[in-house]
């Protein structure tokens, strides 16, 4: 049974009723490893509503968490923003109303790409619509067993005027500069560093509670029964096993279903963290390959283990794999193994899988095609002579074939390793030809004229006049590319020229052989 339904079983066993929270705190650009919280939380949704239950599911923009600090990827001017909340920081750009929409903005136009149902809260309407109030006069209340419960825990000593409310300051508009001096429902009074003196209001945006506080706190406000959270929250002693304490000994509540799940890692890059800068973001995952392979990326893998998101070559594998265990979905053979796989595909699709297998024309084939033809009609008109696709083909299928190709271009113009890139040269490069390569060529135009021209048979064909030479296939096969496209290497030769035209190869061989 695959994880998500899992998962889905246990929280029914607890009520049919159920919200599941996800998040972020948009502190800078969104790494490709966060789109596995929601992702995980989607897939557990939708499990949930296929077997009736009455569940929502809500994502928390923490944009009124203050900023740290001024991270490498910010100019100076934003050094006198540090400790202020990032909903009430310019943008960076211009362009958005705060410097939260800048880095959350172009996740939040994926959700529907992704296919996540979610209601989006940003946390600083939350506070300023007085949904904190409560709980934060129940944490001043009892401001001394939260302080016995975080030092418990934690293991970690507590200031001695630990207070579990930061005052902003209406000043400076900063959270951390500031100092609780005392406290009279509903005001907090404080002093803050920039000298100012004044009193908090807890009913309005006026302050804020520490984050590990804030995360029980939250339970209690939304009523979260089920949420997806990294590992390291997960340790003993860590957020969680605080969160557990306080919610129920604080909030009268029970702590929501843990999931916790392992990092993605971005091959040769270890962890991905959005304050460093990331080199492949969540908005780049969704342009290297469709919304529902990456769905399908995270969900053939249980949380517990983590992810290595390759954006080079390794992405032709697991589009490979996506097609392959598409293929089996529809054409209902596997074994039992597979199942799971089967599962992960069937959540993977945005609205639902379709009712026959869409067009596959694989990623491979694309990557030569895009770097041949000319935009998308020159690749339909390729893919059309060599019958991959007919004149009565699907629109929808003819819309996923277009997603591919802009997913490809997008590849292989930051992403793709070198040894897949390639330009078709119009005349006979300018380079030394061996007389050993001029009598391989020579040889091959017979067979290669007299060959179909289909990939599989330009290949064969190729490799069996390879094999009669002193070069052998690898010397062969690197003249070939070296009068083709001026280089040592390239795409699969026999699919490549079943792309060209057969007279324009030939063509090109006969000249070379002179």
């Amino acid at each position: 049974m695959h994880w998500a339904d899992v998962f889905a079983n246990t929280l029914l066993e607890r009520g049919n009723t159920h919200l599941i929270s996800t998040g972020i705190t948009p502190s800078g650009t969104l790494h490709v490893g966060t789109l596995r919280e929601a992702i995980t939380a989607e897939s557990i949704r939708k499990a949930l509503a296929e077997k009736n239950a009455d569940v929502r599911m809500i994502y928390l923009v923490d944009s009124w968490d203050p900023l740290r600090k001024r991270y490498p990827f910010l100019p100076e001017s934003f050094e006198a923003e540090v400790g202020r909340p990032l909903a009430y920081i310019p943008c960076p750009c211009g362009e958005h109303e705060n410097y939260a929409q800048h880095y959350i903005q172009p996740f939040l136009d994926s959700i529907k790409e992704l296919g996540i149902h979610c209601d989006v809260l940003w946390t600083h309407e939350q506070y300023e619509q007085g949904k904190f109030e409560q709980v934060i006069d129940t944490a001043i209340n009892k401001k001394e067993q939260i302080a016995q419960i975080l030092t418990e825990v934690s293991g970690r000593e507590l200031s001695k005027d630990f207070f579990p409310y930061s005052p902003r300051c209406s000043e400076c508009g900063r959270l951390s500069h500031t100092k609780v001096v005392g406290y009279e429902y509903p005001y907090v009074s404080y002093t803050c560093a920039c000298g100012h003196e004044g009193k908090a209001d807890i009913r309005k945006g006026d302050g804020k509670l520490p984050w590990r506080v804030e995360w029980a706190a939250k339970w209690k406000v939304f009523g979260v029964t089920c949420e997806p959270f990294g590992k390291d929250h997960a340790a003993a002693g860590g957020s969680y096993d605080t969160g557990v304490r306080l919610a129920k000994e604080i909030f009268g509540i029970d702590a929501p279903y843990p999931i916790p799940y392992e990092f993605v890692q971005l091959k040769g890059k270890g962890q991905m963290h959005k304050s460093t800068g990331s080199s492949v973001t969540g908005v780049d995952a969704l342009h290297i390959t469709p919304a529902a392979v990456m769905n399908y990326i995270v969900l053939r893998v249980n949380p517990s283990r983590h992810i290595d998101y390759d954006s080079g070559a390794g992405i032709l594998d697991m589009v490979d794999e996506y097609d392959r265990v598409e293929a089996m979905y529809y054409n209902s053979e596997c074994q039992d193994r597979d199942k799971d796989l089967l599962r992960a595909y069937e959540l993977s699709q945005p609205e639902g899988p379709r009712a026959s297998l869409p067009l596959q024309i694989p990623y491979r084939h694309l990557v030569s095609l895009v770097q041949i033809a000319d935009g998308f009609d020159g690749i339909l008109a390729i893919l059309r002579r060599m019958n991959m696709v007919d004149d009565n083909v699907d629109p929808e299928d003819l819309q996923i074939l277009k997603q591919r190709i802009d997913c490809v271009n997008y590849w292989l113009n930051g992403f793709a390793p070198d040894n897949v890139k390639f330009e078709i040269c119009q005349t006979l490069p300018d380079c030394e030809i061996s007389a050993e390569e001029k009598s391989f060529f020579a040889a091959l135009l017979e067979p290669l004229s007299a060959s179909g021209w289909g990939g599989e048979d330009i290949h064969n064909a190729i490799y069996q006049c390879a094999k009669e030479t002193t070069l052998g296939p690898k010397g062969c096969f690197q003249a070939l590319y070296k009068i083709f496209c001026n280089q040592k290497q390239g795409p699969r030769l026999g699919f490549f020229f079943s792309t060209i035209e057969k007279d324009f190869v030939i063509a090109r061989i006969k000249e070379a052989s002179n």
